[in-house]
């Protein structure tokens, strides 16, 4: 069953286009990762599960409910952590949860949640004394603190410190693993990687591609990527490059080349020789294994931060 659902979704603002019949299914009990650059439509397909804005046209379903009324019973069961969340000042840390706490038929306790995101230490410390990670994790309390159904989490881990993304991300798997829901937001290929059951991958307001990241990824057909460059003064024809051995997908930008490659042991050796051959050499020469990231350019030959 799924938790949330949306199908021929069309939102415009003015003259532009941010969703262009956007379709896509979240099962209960899954973290979903979207994937997309600035601008892509995935801020505004989260805000409308939450039901902060109305699209033009299309059906939203949520919980198996549509949004009618005030919807304040739907969201009684919805925990939302924005990009940035402003709180006031000079309230201490326990004050913000409790008067968020007080807005939920349900909830959790305070000295819980705290725990959960491992502020206890700052219970008592005024919202301006707190680090950004800090209130990154006050507010994620915050979102947590109503126990709810469907967490919405839109770029939780942007600005953090290592420790701090680890934090979340532990916060992140207990919740799914009691049978709850994430819809999460992210530039950070790692993270989708980590927590996401599957993912969608957005641009220009539509899903272009969706599956387990391992899936997504061996859709690329290899395993590995050559990026190479070689200079101003140098040049090597699209066809040679192709025909190395292993070779299943070439990319260039900005005279940086891209290639896919199923033995990077094969290729790399033979891209030697065939610079050397033109008496070229390689000014950038790096491997790696294939990533989302990778997907995405192969699918838009643009980078996820891109904007």
């Amino acid at each position: 069953m799924n938790a949330l659902a949306c199908r021929n979704v069309v939102k415009r603002y003015g003259d532009v286009l941010a969703l262009n019949g956007l379709t896509l299914e979240v099962r209960r009990g899954e973290c979903f990762g979207m994937l997309g650059p600035n601008g892509a439509g995935k801020t505004t397909t989260v805000e409308i599960f939450e039901g902060l804005r109305e699209p033009d046209s299309g059906d939203v379903e949520v919980l198996g409910e549509k949004w009618r009324g005030d919807g304040l019973a739907l969201r009684a069961r919805l925990g939302i952590q924005l990009q940035e969340t402003k709180f006031p000042e000079k309230l201490t840390v326990a004050e913000v949860l409790t008067l968020f706490r007080s807005f939920y038929p349900r909830g959790l306790g305070i000295g819980e949640v705290l725990g959960l995101v491992a502020l206890h230490e700052k219970a008592d410390a005024q919202v301006r004394t707190l680090s950004g990670g800090q209130k990154q994790r006050l507010s994620l309390a915050c979102a947590l603190v109503g126990e709810p159904d469907v967490l919405f989490l839109d770029e939780p881990t942007t600005g953090l410190d290592p420790q701090s993304r680890r934090q979340t991300w532990d916060v992140v798997q207990a919740f799914t693993a009691k049978g709850r829901t994430v819809l999460l937001t992210t530039h950070y290929m790692e993270e989708a990687a980590q927590l996401c059951d599957r993912v969608g991958i957005v641009d220009h307001g539509q899903v272009i591609a969706l599956g387990t990241p391992r899936e997504l990824i061996a859709s690329l057909g290899a395993e590995h990527v050559v990026e190479f460059a070689v200079g101003t003064q140098g040049a090597i024809a699209d066809e040679t490059v192709r025909a190395l051995p292993s070779v299943e997908h070439v990319a260039r930008e900005d005279g940086l080349w891209r290639v896919t490659v199923r033995e990077v042991h094969k290729t790399v050796p033979a891209l030697l020789a065939a610079l050397a051959e033109r008496d070229l050499a390689p000014t950038h020469l790096t491997t790696h294994h294939a990533t989302l990231e990778d997907v995405f350019m192969s699918l838009t030959g643009r980078r996820l931060r891109d904007g």
